[in-house]
């Protein structure tokens, strides 16, 4: 690539950094990378990326990992039992370090400090696997397969139902950036972070977009284009599960509640789903359901992205 519009980006961290035009630059390389990619299978050939993984995955780790090896790069798992960042090590201590092996570093953590941390003392490439507070790359992936499917992202609405959670956080700052209109229905407890709210609402009122809290899924869903959701209690939270589960009663995305949406309407999750819990069988399934084209699409925007920040 003779120019590349994130040369003022050394990591991805949160899509709140991005401007609409980046964002819309990684969707046409992923879209290119999709439908050529024998054309990009030696575009990082030599390099390497060091994935480091406190949470579990099967998404994140499978196409990052094979995204590298169809770049013609190597990636390695590194788990926290297998380096010393669990045992104590510094994490300024651990980027210095691994600055000096590989050329980029995916990490999927619990504290987004950890991520931060890691940014700001690597020399290499830092991206934002997964976060307790954001989810960068699923998002994008999101607002990638929504642009496929409706041919555009502009003027449309999603809807998310569900916790307040870090995909929450993170599809709230990528609609702004993509034209979309996000619709939040939780019950009170379980809003989302209050200042990211503020800094979605910021962005959507400057690009045109709004971001609108309701407390009934009846009324985020009403005419949207998107219905979205996810797992109600996420990794480290299995201890609240029942509390959870009985304060997400009415919420669960059903047949009923889909045909509240626009009659063009598809589902979206991120991954693993818990049929009966926050999606019924019948929607998971269903007609409406993109889930693992939106699953599929990780691979091909993350390879965009390893191209965007590594590819230099």
């Amino acid at each position: 690539m003779l120019h590349n519009p994130w040369q003022r980006h050394k990591d991805l961290i949160s899509i709140h950094d991005l401007s609409p035009e980046e964002v819309e630059a990684l969707f046409q390389l992923a879209a290119n990378v999709k439908a050529r990619p024998d054309r990009y299978r030696t575009s990082l050939a030599g390099k390497t990326l060091a994935m480091i993984f406190e949470k579990s995955s099967t998404r994140t780790r499978v196409s990052f990992e094979m995204g590298m090896y169809q770049l013609g790069g190597l990636a390695t798992f590194l788990s926290s039992r297998d380096i010393q960042i669990g045992r104590g090590e510094p994490i300024s201590d651990t980027a210095k370090v691994l600055s000096r092996y590989v050329d980029g570093i995916m990490a999927r953590t619990f504290a987004h400090a950890t991520v931060t941390e890691l940014a700001k003392h690597a020399t290499v490439p830092v991206i934002n696997g997964l976060t307790d507070l954001l989810h960068p790359c699923q998002a994008l992936t999101d607002y990638f397969t929504m642009r496929e499917k409706f041919g555009h992202t502009k003027g449309l609405t999603l809807a998310f139902v569900g916790d307040g959670n870090n995909m929450c956080h993170s599809l709230m700052f990528g609609g702004p950036k993509c034209g979309v209109h996000v619709r939040v229905a939780t019950p009170e407890r379980y809003r989302p972070k209050p200042e990211i709210v503020e800094l979605a609402r910021a962005d959507a009122r400057a690009l045109g977009t709004t971001i609108e809290i309701f407390s009934h899924p009846e009324e985020a869903v009403a005419g949207a284009h998107v219905v979205y959701t996810d797992v109600w209690a996420s990794m480290g939270q299995e201890a609240e599960a029942a509390e959870r589960l009985a304060a997400f009663a009415g919420f669960m995305v059903t047949p009923a509640l889909m045909e509240r949406a626009d009659k063009d309407a598809v589902f979206m999750h991120c991954l693993p789903a818990h049929r009966g819990e926050e999606v019924a069988a019948e929607v998971a399934d269903g007609r409406w359901s993109v889930i693992f084209d939106e699953a599929e699409n990780r691979l091909h925007v993350q390879k965009a992205i390893l191209l965007l920040l590594m590819n230099r």
